[in-house]
C-alpha cells in the first residue's frame, strides 16, 4: 500500500509506488504543545501549515524550514521524505529536530521510539530513521519535535557574482562566526541571510558590504516552496548533496546553489550517471528530485553494503513488503 497524506510529494524525490493508496490525512491535530519546554507532539497527518501558526503565536518556529507546499504538506510526509529549506546547515534538518516517533510497522504493530525530551540516548535513535525513508518503514501516527525561538530581526545582502564566486564568498562567509542562515545563488547573483539579534545583525551588514534588500521574506519563502522562477520550468530537476567546496561542474544557467554551497539543483536533461559520478566525487549523492522517469531509479547507487543494511531493516520492519515497495529503490 502506498501512504499518503497530503500528497505533495508524490511525484517527488522517489519512484512511482503503483498500490492501493492508505489515506492518513484524516489523523491530524496537535496533541501537546509546551512553548516554554519548546517541544510539540503533533499526528503524523497535521498539515506544517498548522504547526507553524500554532507556534507563530508564541514567536516559535520550526528551524528547519520544511517546505509548506499551498499549506497542504504534512508533518509525516515531510520527515518521511527528509526535506528541509535554506537554514538547513545552520539550523539544522527536520530529522535534527525530531524526538519521538509512534507508528505502525508492516507487521500491524504498534511501536514507539524516543520521547518527548531533549535527551533521549538509550538504545537506537529508530526516529531519527525514519527520515528519508519515503514511508517504507512504517505508518508513522505521532512525532514529538523539539522547536526554537524566531530570531529577532532578519536581513538580507545581495552580490551579483558569477557561480565560481559566489561559491568561494559563500565558504569564507560560513566560515565566519556571523549571524549567517541563509546562503544562495542564482541568475548571477548571490543571497546571503542574516538572523538574529538585532546588533549582531547590524554589525555584519556594515562588515560584509554587499546590497541591502528592502522586504526578504518573500524571497526566502519563494525559495523555501520552489517557487523561484528557476523551479517553474517543467524540465527534470536534479538535486545534488556535496562538498559545499566542491567545483561547478553543471551549466551555471541550469544550477541553483544552496546550503552554503552544499546543495546544487540542476534542471533539464542530463545523464543521471554523470551527475551521480559528479556527486560521488564530491563526497555526497544524487537524485532525480522531479520530473523525468520515474519507473527507473531516481536516487543514487548504493555500495554492497549499504544495500545489505538497507535490506536488513526494511526485513525488521516490514518483512512482506507491504509498505511503499519500490518507493526507495527497485529491489526494496
Amino acid at each position: 500500500m502506498f501512504v499518503i497524506a497530503g500528497g505533495t510529494k508524490q511525484d517527488l524525490l522517489g519512484r512511482h509506488c503503483d498500490c492501493e493508496p492508505l489515506d492518513i490525512s484524516g489523523h491530524r491535530g496537535i496533541i501537546d504543545y509546551q512553548p516554554a519546554e519548546l517541544v510539540l507532539t503533533a499526528r503524523a497527518g497535521t498539515p506544517l501549515a498548522e504547526i507553524e501558526a500554532a507556534l507563530s503565536a508564541e514567536r516559535q518556529e520550526m528551524p528547519c524550514e520544511s517546505p509548506l507546499f499551498s499549506g497542504r504538506a504534512t508533518l509525516g510526509g515531510t520527515l518521511a521524505c527528509n526535506l528541509s529549506g535554506p537554514g538547513r546547515p545552520w539550523a539544522g534538518s527536520i530529522r535534527d529536530i525530531v524526538l519521538g516517533v509512534d507508528l505502525v510497522n508492516g507487521k500491524g504493530e504498534k511501536l514507539s521510539f524516543g520521547g518527548q525530551v531533549m535527551k533521549n540516548v538509550a538504545g537506537y535513535d529508530v526516529s531519527r530513521l525514519q527520515a528519508g525513508a519515503l514511508g517504507t518503514l512504517g505508518v508513522m501516527t505521532e512525532i514529538s519535535i523539539k522547536v526554537l525561538p524566531q530570531p529577532e530581526q532578519s536581513a538580507t545582502l545581495v552580490y551579483e557574482l558569477d557561480a565560481s564566486d559566489a561559491l568561494t564568498l559563500m565558504n569564507q562567509r560560513c566560515a565566519e562566526p556571523r549571524p549567517l542562515t541563509g546562503a544562495f545563488w542564482v541568475d548571477g547573483k548571490l543571497y546571503l541571510r542574516l538572523s538574529g539579534a538585532p546588533g549582531a545583525v547590524e554589525q555584519t551588514i556594515g562588515d560584509w558590504g554587499g546590497e541591502k534588500l528592502g522586504e526578504t521574506g518573500d524571497l526566502w519563502s519563494k525559495l523555501r516552496e520552489m517557487q523561484l522562477p528557476f523551479f517553474a520550468m517543467p524540465d527534470p530537476l536534479w538535486r545534488l548533496s556535496i562538498n559545499s567546496t566542491a567545483p561547478i561542474e553543471t551549466p551555471s544557467d541550469r544550477t541553483l546553489i544552496d546550503w552554503g554551497g552544499a546543495l546544487r539543483w540542476v534542471r533539464g536533461e542530463a545523464d543521471f550517471e554523470h551527475l551521480q559520478a559528479i556527486a560521488a566525487a564530491a563526497g555526497g549523492h544524487a537524485c532525480l528530485f522531479r520530473g523525468g522517469d520515474r519507473a527507473g531509479e531516481v536516487r543514487q547507487q548504493l555500495e554492497t553494503v549499504q544495500q545489505r543494511l538497507q535490506l536488513r531493516l526494511k526485513q525488521a520492519f516490514d518483512p512482506e513488503r507491504v509498505l511503499n515497495p519500490g518507493r526507495l529503490y527497485s529491489w526494496l
